[in-house]
């Protein structure tokens, strides 16, 4: 199979992207950097067309010159585009249409292109999960056009859709895995350090944006009052189960990097954490960790001892400061009485309630089913379901949630037997990330968006990896 990058050497006589060529990357980014700083001051309402719009043209370009940048493009603009968001909401007023966050569904599905070139020789090459999943959710695309009105199911086939092809890509490139997995770990060690620093500071000030953000959306029951320090920390991200997921995998993913930058990020990464007070991402972090611990070789364990020392001498003093200590041990109380915390008899009701009702859905409602048109408003609104299970059944029905689930499983199954992990701590840390997230679909949709995106792509890049290290075997026997 040709790798990805190679594909596109028609473009120039040397793979990849040598220095001359990488500044054109680099020199796009930040015209779309500049562009969108000028029409933010000039015209910010304009921004709201002109961000996604541009963001796409900057994709494709990556995506056909420059394949690792185009990676890295990828995660930033889901890291910073809500951030980007609220800002312009503050400047020019609230929209309730949140149009501005299609961007980063509009640059991940490029990839779209990779997976119908590669689609019909996929399943031998070892991409028949994504196949599975992809049947699943274009079943599920085609009953919710039956069922649901257009804008509804376009709008929720981006998030199912969106991690499935994404993911796809990552393993297709198995061949340039070094390079995707260095990009990977550089991509999240920046986006813990900067996202962790923005984070304390939400906290801290309350940023006007923020609190804007924060009032219009009447989301404080699950992300705090709009006051310093009564926050639940979302950083850059569209809210705290975003921000959560993104940085269980980023703290995770640093223990497979190295540098000066590894410790203040980390301090500043996991501080952020806390105060997110998300307890199921901290709990999918400590399962991560075991799973790394449990599969490392002896010298890997002891260098991981060794740095969550170091981290946590670093961190622990921090959180003894009021009110942050505050915060983090009420939070942390709540795990030893779970029977009386709201959230917990929440989702234990949604469960009673509803388990037997999505088990009993053959067909499913389509996708678009959870997002309805507010009679009042005009706009269309998420129902949210805090179950990726039920979330599969109620939306794919048994038809479509048994190719979407076999793909998951198939997925699982084969990453979990992969060796490799003994000496490549990123293929470790990767099926830790990918295992925890498909744990945490017992009590959240995680394989749509962002979360999604980490779900299928760290489990792509397990498999990735797995490939790449077989043909190194192969071609050291001849």
């Amino acid at each position: 199979m040709i790798s990805q990058p190679l594909l596109f050497n028609s473009f120039s006589e040397t793979p990849f992207s040598p220095k001359q060529r990488s500044l054109q990357g680099w020199i796009a980014i930040l015209g779309f950097v500049l562009l969108g700083v000028t029409c933010y001051f000039i015209g910010a309402s304009m921004l709201r067309l002109i961000y996604p719009a541009t963001a796409f043209v900057v994709a494709i370009f990556l995506y056909l010159r420059h394949p690792i940048l185009y990676i890295g493009f990828t995660w930033w603009m889901w890291f910073i585009t809500p951030l980007v968001s609220r800002l312009i909401d503050y400047r020019v007023g609230w929209d309730p249409t949140r149009q501005i966050l299609i961007a980063p569904y509009l640059v991940v599905f490029v990839t779209i292109a990779t997976f119908l070139r590669h689609f019909p020789k996929a399943s031998r090459q070892g991409g028949l999960p994504f196949i599975l999943a992809f049947i699943g959710v274009i079943y599920g695309f085609l009953v919710g056009l039956i069922y649901n009105a257009p804008v509804p199911v376009a709008r929720g086939l981006l998030d199912w859709l969106s991690p499935i092809v994404f993911a796809f890509h990552l393993f297709t490139n198995w061949r340039d895995y070094p390079s995707y997995r260095q990009n990977l770990q550089r991509t999240f060690l920046w986006c813990v350090l900067l996202t962790g620093a923005y984070g304390i500071y939400q906290f801290v000030v309350a940023p006007e944006w923020d609190r804007y953000w924060l009032i219009q959306s009447k989301l404080f029951t699950s992300s705090g009052n709009p006051v310093p320090f009564g926050m639940r920390v979302w950083s850059t991200l569209h809210s705290v189960g975003p921000f959560g997921a993104v940085m269980q995998a980023g703290l995770l993913l640093l223990f497979t990097s190295s540098g000066p930058l590894i410790f203040p990020a980390s301090a500043v990464g996991y501080l952020s954490f806390l105060l997110t007070q998300a307890r199921t991402n901290w709990g999918g972090w400590l399962f991560g960790v075991i799973m790394i611990m449990g599969s490392v070789k002896a010298r890997i364990q002891m260098r991981l001892i060794i740095l969550i020392l170091v981290i946590a001498a670093c961190v622990v003093p921090l959180t003894t400061i009021e009110p942050i200590s505050d915060v983090v041990a009420t939070r942390l109380e709540t795990f030893s009485n779970l029977q009386e915390d709201t959230s917990f008899k929440d989702r234990s009701g949604s469960y009673d309630r509803n388990l037997s009702l999505a088990l009993s859905n053959l067909l499913g409602n389509g996708i678009g089913n959870t997002w309805k048109v507010n009679e009042k408003t005009g706009q269309i609104e998420v129902f949210v379901i805090d179950s990726g299970i039920l979330d599969m059944f109620f939306t794919l029905g048994w038809f479509g949630a048994v190719f979407y689930l076999g793909g998951l499983i198939l997925t699982i199954f084969s990453v979990g037997n992969y060796t490799e992990s003994r000496f490549d701590s990123f293929i470790s840390t990767a099926r830790a990330i990918g295992f925890s997230a498909t744990a945490q679909l017992v009590i959240g949709s995680g394989m749509l968006s962002i979360a999604g995106i980490i779900l299928w792509g760290f489990l792509a890049m397990a498999m990735a990896g797995h490939k790449y290290h077989q043909s190194q075997k192969i071609n050291q026997l001849h």
